[in-house]
């Protein structure tokens, strides 16, 4: 709370009847007059600064998207970085088929006029393997092998679209559906990459999760208009994106118990231990 009465302070901003949203990496709060604060983690400034500049881009191009104020930002205080933003209405999470059309529209963009980073699809993978206390020697060292593989491949990719502005966290619940229409949401990982990387997110809810029907599936490729399994480097990108599900599911195994068996379960996924895909996996966190 003290964090937040310094960035709304510095923003001219009341705190009075602030409510928590989400208290976690990046601490969300509804202030008064429908205005939400993203109070960014340590470290970040630079991510918010993009985020507010990327989703001004964005509205210029007409792709819905959440909006920030129209006022200097992001603003500091105890060493954080806070943006506000436009409370969205009433909203549900998007479907696939919500969710495709905006990513279609999102890489169809020029690329903007400002540095908004390449795509590190490694980011933290590492950092997590080596604090993580729930993962025996033998699985770590495994896991670092496998993560160096990828690395290889990764620097081989064979030649997909071409690359343009990516989301980096493409799932339906960074995808809000208002009585307006559907609009994206988050953009703490959105960069310069590879098109694949957004669509992987979905292809492995049919491929790896299984919580996504082949039909569903089908209707998300049609709504977008193209289908990412299809594509050769499409193993690469799958491989990444589990090893990055399995490492978070470690990470939160070291914080919450329950979720050690489902973090060791897929571990012996990509260990080839429980046979083809899909694995059925569960979230954690």
């Amino acid at each position: 709370m003290t964090i937040l009465r310094e960035v709304a302070a510095a923003a001219g901003l009341s705190v009075e009847g602030a409510q928590p949203i989400r208290l976690a990496e990046n601490d969300l709060w509804r202030l008064p007059a429908n205005i939400v604060v993203r109070i960014a983690r340590a470290g970040q400034e630079a991510a918010a600064a993009r985020e507010v500049a990327l989703t001004r881009w964005l509205a210029e191009h007409g792709v819905p998207a959440v909006r920030p104020l129209p006022m200097e930002q992001p603003v500091h205080a105890c060493g954080r970085a806070a943006t506000f933003w436009e409370e969205l209405p009433p909203h549900l999470h998007g479907t696939e088929v919500d969710l495709a059309p905006l990513l279609r529209r999102l890489h169809d963009l020029p690329k903007p006029p400002f540095f908004i980073g390449k795509l590190d699809p490694f980011v933290r993978i590492a950092d997590r393997l080596a604090a993580a206390r729930s993962v025996s020697d033998d699985d770590r060292e495994w896991i670092l092998c496998r993560l160096d593989a990828l690395w290889k491949e990764w620097d081989h990719l064979p030649t997909g679209q071409p690359e343009c502005v990516i989301h980096g966290d493409a799932w339906g619940g960074n995808c809000a559906v208002t009585a307006d229409g559907a609009m994206l949401m988050d953009f703490e990982r959105t960069s310069e990459g590879p098109p694949e990387w957004d669509l992987t997110s979905t292809a492995i809810k049919h491929d790896t999760f299984g919580t996504l029907s082949k039909d569903g599936y089908r209707k998300y490729c049609e709504a977008y208009g193209h289908d990412v399994m299809t594509w050769d480097g499409y193993p690469i990108l799958r491989g990444i994106r589990e090893l990055r599900l399995v490492s978070f599911a470690l990470q939160i195994a070291d914080q919450d118990p329950s979720a050690l068996d489902q973090a060791q379960y897929r571990i012996a996924c990509v260990r080839g231990r429980q046979g083809p895909r899909p694995w059925g996996w569960t979230a954690v966190g």
